[in-house]
């Protein structure tokens, strides 16, 4: 049996990132990541854990109204 496994679309978050922090780069050495990691994380190659979610909703001042948009949109 295969494994289903669900991808959501970060764009928004990729946006947010840009709009706060210039680029990709910029906040990967911010956040302590490299820029390879978190691309994997925004393009579904790795999953965001929850210690992340609540690290970057904080660093990119998303209130926690909002995270599920930013980190669980299902990518169509």
């Amino acid at each position: 049996m295969t494994e289903v496994r669900i991808k959501f679309n970060h764009n928004k978050l990729r946006g947010r990132i840009i709009e706060k922090y210039g680029s990709i780069s910029k906040f990967s050495i911010a956040w302590g990541k490299s820029k390879n990691t978190v691309s994997k994380k925004l393009n579904n190659g790795f999953r965001f854990s929850s210690d992340d979610i609540v690290e970057v909703s904080e660093m990119l001042e998303i209130p926690s109204s909002e995270i599920g948009s930013y980190f669980f949109t299902k990518q169509v």
